[in-house]
């Protein structure tokens, strides 16, 4: 019930949805509370204008995913972990599995081995059955049948040419929390706790103070940035593109609401005791 609630409620105070509702209600009000209704029209295009304009977007995103930059140099570890949210299963008619635009995650996570970081591959995460269709691959389930994101990241980076031997597929996880609490079942049995963590920049603030609290040595391998230095400095600068930072863009929506997600995320974990 949790994770259901946990993915359902935060939809009305994200912008898109907190804006659906402002209309829905301007829409019942609007006969017999004009004024009223009036304001909740206006408040709404107001979060949907704020909440997609790039700058106002990056300048959120920055403070999460600027938190950890990649280390230089690189220290190495007992074990790379890359976290799921990554991919979509192989599912007609998609020939084979989609990697999403966090598919950098293991990307990453494979050149991370493949030069010599740590000679384990631990990809961690489940998958949600009413999120994605099917449910979440576990042990004692059809492996031809069921497939976990693990599992798919794993097929990704043995095409790549990361032998078998060395990954290792933690599949129960179907949040942050429980990527770091079943992965620490498995590297504990192995005596395993000096690790590089992979994941999106968005989410490291959040995934690393879980897996700290877990007991893991831990340093963040970020990956998957999208403010970059230079497209933040064009944003911040005048040019002839400054009028159009300034304009609502569908992809800083998607990054102004994934970066409230993670704020809230913190918040929520926080309160439960996980961070």
């Amino acid at each position: 019930m949790f994770l259901f609630l946990s993915k359902l409620l935060p939809l009305f105070i994200y912008p898109l949805g907190l804006s659906c509702i402002l209309l829905g209600l301007a829409l019942i009000w609007l006969w017999k509370f004009p004024r009223r209704s009036l304001f909740a029209i206006a408040t709404a295009l107001l979060i949907i204008f704020c909440s997609s304009n790039p700058l106002i977007a990056s300048t959120l995103v920055k403070t999460l995913e600027w938190q950890y930059i990649p280390p230089e140099p690189i220290p190495a570890a007992e074990a790379i972990v890359v976290l799921g949210g990554a991919t979509r299963p192989k599912s007609p008619p998609r020939p084979w599995i989609d990697v999403l635009e966090a598919g950098d995650r293991v990307l990453y996570g494979v050149k991370l081995y493949q030069d010599g970081f740590a000679p384990l591959l631990l990809f961690s995460g489940g998958r949600i059955s009413w999120k994605d269709g099917r449910q979440s691959a576990t042990e004692t389930e059809n492996p031809d049948t069921l497939t976990s994101e693990a599992k798919d990241m794993a097929e990704i980076a043995q095409a790549m040419g990361v032998p078998e031997r060395a990954i290792v597929l933690e599949n129960q996880s179907l949040n942050t929390y429980e990527n770091a609490v079943e992965t620490a079942k498995i590297l504990q049995q192995k005596q395993i706790n000096n690790i590089l963590l992979v994941t999106s920049a968005i989410h490291m603030p959040r995934s690393m103070a879980i897996f700290e609290k877990q007991g893991f040595n831990v340093t963040a391998a970020p990956t998957d940035y999208w403010v970059s230095q230079e497209s933040l400095a064009e944003m911040q600068g005048v040019s002839s593109a400054t009028f159009l930072n300034v304009l609502p863009d569908t992809e800083a929506l998607h990054f102004f609401t994934r970066a409230l997600k993670e704020y809230i995320g913190l918040g929520i974990y926080r309160l439960r005791g996980w961070l």
